[in-house]
This record gives structure tokens, sequence and C-alpha cells, in this order.
């Protein structure tokens, strides 16, 4: 249905519901709404491209409206981008248009819902349609899903659809049905322990459609006979999970695997006609994840166990797609999530192709004034070269309601050349102490200061970063910060190949932020250095920032 005609019909309705039944139905929504302001900056790389260039301001919006009336829930979302480097950091992009619009509806146990659906299996290793705004990840399922309430403890759903990509859709179609339940064990008034189980079992097929079919024979076709292979319509994949508590124990574990598959693995060795080899090329290979988390919390500590493997899990809704484009499946990341500015610079993407890894993390508190925590995480490649591995302590100390003390340490190891494509570069080591303190002067006025070093002599070198932060609850925050290259690693000159040692560089960053019950608005100036932003092993790189941006939000 053409999007103009589709908002029309769907303002219609709710205008007539909405007149027609003012004191049952329900109107909600919200808008968020992201302006940067440009300023060139040669020496920080902020510049060639077009919003530094000519463009100067960028914009992206969300408008979304929903209703709820006689069982059904009816929805729109209206987006917007002018000149967003959001699609592509070192480009423009800019269209208007629905974003997405659903509508559901129950029929006793039967709940039939259409349009642009989220959803997930599992933990969404074999199926995960969702949204991440800041990394422009929108990948809705278009079409239509069935959920049935069998019992009190089970349910079932299959779906079907093409998946979203901005304004359009990939051809592929993607068909899934999944089988959730609960089942409780143990009666406590004879005395006996209760413990449950949730398992649940999914299937996920992915059809390829006759022109992307046709464009992956053109591109074996220009293989040599040794590479070639013979590319399927079909992707199948199952998973079977189950989540089990026991008291204090949460024990979750789910395996998954995908029938043979073209993708293309950016480490295999290609033949060329010349006789030599490059890196880089399209295989059929069938895959396998294997996840489990194992939990304990009782009297004030805690501590979580996690392993993963991934064998050869990159599938696509068009498997000539790349980075973060077209994802069917989502694979769990395997790090801790930092949020300090240096503790969080280099950060590990979940690696399709092929990754092992495991992670503890451990908590305790012996009383309200202390708590600790250590975290380690190792991630490797299938042939054990090492990825990733994270050492992070954290010591907190509360005094009463008034202030509170925060520091710790963290130990890096950081593949550059893998996780940022960067050739012929080091492993990156970092260490970086450090400390955050909170002080309270009233119930509504606040303090809060942060300060962390990182030494490193690899990629751009050492740093340090201070912030400071006053809040006035519930409406102000007023925040300055400063992150200060102060001993900047040696770069070979692209243009006459010299070692050159670059000149410190401090990025400041100055911001007010202003909150009124459902609506916040934030003004920032920020100078930021190229690096890679994160979420939830969904990342990507994006280049050095100088400008100021507007942001806001409200829900109603």
């Amino acid at each position: 249905m053409n999007s103009r005609v589709f908002f029309s019909l769907t303002m219609v309705l709710m205008l007539f519901m909405s007149g027609y039944a003012q004191d049952n139905g329900r109107f909600s929504g919200g808008f968020e709404g992201n302006t940067n302001f440009f300023i060139r900056d040669e020496k920080i790389g902020a510049a060639n491209i077009p919003q530094y260039d000519h463009q100067l301001i960028g914009a992206e919006s969300w408008l979304s409206l929903n209703y709820s009336n006689w069982g059904f829930d009816v929805g729109m979302r209206f987006d917007l981008f002018n000149n967003s480097n959001l699609r592509d950091p070192n480009g423009s992009y800019s269209d208007q248009g629905i974003g997405r619009w659903y509508i559901k509806k129950s029929v006793g146990d039967l709940k039939i819902s259409g349009g642009y659906l989220y959803d997930q299996i599992g933990s969404g290793i074999i199926f995960r349609a969702f949204e991440e705004r800041p990394l422009l990840i929108d990948n809705a399922l278009f079409g239509v899903r069935l959920d049935y309430q069998l019992s009190d403890n089970w349910s079932a759903k299959a779906f079907t659809g093409k998946q979203k990509f901005l304004f359009d859709r990939f051809p592929a179609t993607i068909k899934g049905a999944s089988l959730d339940g609960f089942l409780s064990f143990g009666d406590p008034e004879k005395g006996q322990k209760v413990w449950s189980i949730s398992p649940g079992f999914g299937v996920v097929n992915r059809t390829l459609s006759d022109e992307q079919m046709a464009d992956m024979v053109n591109i074996v076709k220009t293989y040599l006979d040794e590479d070639r292979f013979k590319p399927v319509y079909n992707v199948y994949m199952a998973s079977v999970y189950n989540t089990l508590s026991a008291g204090p124990i949460t024990w979750y574990i789910e395996g998954a695997y995908k029938t043979e598959d073209q993708f293309y693995n950016p480490f295999a060795i290609r033949q060329t006609l010349s006789g030599g080899e490059s890196l880089g090329k399209y295989v059929r290979e069938d895959g396998f994840v294997g996840y489990t988390s194992l939990s304990y919390a009782a009297r004030g500590f805690g501590a979580t166990l996690e392993y993963k493997r991934t064998e050869n899990f990159d599938v696509r809704a068009e498997p000539q797609q790349t980075q973060n484009r077209g994802l069917i499946s989502y694979i769990p990341p395997m790090n801790r999530l930092n949020t300090y500015r240096l503790t969080a610079r280099y950060s590990p993407a979940t690696q399709f192709i092929g990754e092992e890894a495991f992670q503890i993390d451990l908590r305790y508190s012996p009383n309200r004034k202390w708590s600790f925590l250590a975290n380690f995480s190792n991630i490797t490649n299938l042939e054990g070269e090492q990825l990733y591995r994270e050492v992070y302590t954290e010591i907190m100390y509360k005094m009463k309601r008034k202030w509170q003390l925060k520091g710790g340490l963290q130990l890096q190891t950081y593949n550059q050349e893998i996780y940022e494509t960067k050739p012929e570069v080091p492993l990156v080591e970092t260490v970086t102490p450090y400390a955050e303190f909170l002080y309270k002067f009233t119930r509504r006025k606040s303090l809060r200061i942060e300060a962390q070093y990182m030494n490193t002599d690899e990629d751009f070198g050492s740093w340090v970063f201070g912030l400071a932060e006053f809040a006035i609850a519930p409406h102000w925050l007023i925040s300055m910060s400063g992150m200060y290259n102060l001993a900047p690693a040696e770069r070979q000159n692209t243009e006459t190949g010299d070692i050159e040692t670059p000149d410190p560089i401090l990025y400041p960053t100055f911001g007010i932020v202003y909150s009124n019950k459902a609506t916040r608005f934030n003004l920032r100036y920020v100078k930021q250095v190229e690096g890679v932003v994160c979420s939830g092993g969904i990342c990507r790189l994006e280049p050095a920032f100088s400008g100021v941006r507007f942001q806001v939000s409200t829900t109603f």
C-alpha cells in the first residue's frame, strides 16, 4: 500500500474511533528528534564529507502514534532524515515517509498482528526483528504473525513476511514458528522446594527471490573452479532453548543450527587468475551457535558465567549485504557493557564467522556501604587467535545518602585489525584506572565528577578524561567534559610515508539538559574522536565529529 494512502486511512480510522468512543479509546505516542550542526575541524579528521563541506546541518526524527479500542491496537510512525549521517557516517542521506505501521487484534486466545512487527525467538539467535536508532537498525518484519495461547503455560506463534530496510524491503521471504512453555515443580505446602523450567523451540526459513539468486550466481561465476559452489534459495534454522530456575540459580541454554547457505567470509582465501590468492569470498557452509548463561544470587553475592561458540552463522535477508544490514539473527555479545568514556572506547563487535568466548561476572555487597565487582571476558576466533580480553574491577563506598565514591581498574586487549578492519596494526593493550565521586548537597542538588586515564602505546595513544556534572532535580543537568590525547602514538603519513608524532588534541564537550515530566531537551557542543559505537554487540566505526547536537524526546 502507498505510504500516503495508508497514512490517510490510518488518521481517518484513528479520528473516527476517537470521536465514536472517546471514553473507551486510548491514544499514546512519542517523538524523538536529533539535529547535528557540523563545524569543520580538519585537525581531528572532521572534514571532507557533505555535512562539513556545504550542508552544515543534519537531522533525524521519529513520530509515533498509537490507538487502542474495541480490542484493536493500531499504530504508525513517521520517519524523517535530512542530510543525516546515520546511514553512512561518511555520507549524507535524506528521505521521509511512513517508517512503520501495524494493526493487532485479539480473538479469544488468538492474537493476529499485521504490518511492521518486532519480535524474536529465544535469545534471538535464529530470528530477531528489532530497532536500534543510534546505529540506524530497524529490521522489522513486514508481514503477519499469529500468536495462540494453547494453555496457561504454553503458547505458539507463526509469522511470515519480508525484512524492512529504511523505507524499502528486501525481496527475500522469511517464515518462522516457535513453541514456548513453562513448567513448575515442587509443592511448598509439602515442604518441597519449587523449581521451574521454561523450554522453547523455534524454526526459521529464508527464501531468496529470483533476482537475488541471479545476482549471487553472477558473483560465483567470476570465481575459479576450485572456489565455485551452487547457491541455494533456502536456508533453514532451528534452535532449542530453556531457562531453569531453582532458588538462587538461573541457567539459560540455547543451541542453534542452520543448513548450508551462502555468505561472505572476509577471512576465506580466494584463488585469482594470476595464480595468486586474495582474501575474502562467498562460501556455502552450514553453521552453529551454542550459548549458555549460569547465574547465582543470594545474600549480597552474585555470580554469572557465560559461554558462547559461533561457527559460520552470518544469515541475512540478502547475502550481498554487509555490516549491520539485512541481519536476520542476533547473537548475544560476550563482553561487559561499559559506561565510562574511556572504558567503553574499545568494544568488540560480535563475529558471525567464528568466535569462542566466555565471561565471568562477580558482585559482592557485604553491607549498604560497600560493594565490589570483578569481571573477566575473553574472546578468540576458532583458531585461538586473541580478539578481545578484558579485566574490569570496581569498588564503591556509600556514605549514607550524602556521598559515594567509586573507582577501579580496567585492562584490555583489543584486536583492531579484526574489529575495525585496519590492516597490519598491532593489538591494542590498555590500562585504564577510573574514579567517580557523587556528592548530594540536598535532595535536589548533586555534583558528579569523573576522572579516567588510559595508558596505551597503540592506536591514538594515551588519554585522560574528566567530567563534572551538576544536577538540579527534576529539571536541570549541566555538564562539561574533556578528553585529551596527552601522549599521541606515532603514525605514518599517508602522503609522504614518514613516521610522525601528532600534536596532543583536546576534545571538549559542554552540555545542558532540561527535563519536564515526559519531555527532555539536550543541547551539547561536542568534539569527538574517531571510534567504535556499539549496542548489544552490534557495532560500527564512526569518524570524528565536531559540532553542536540538539536532541528532544517526549512521550504522551
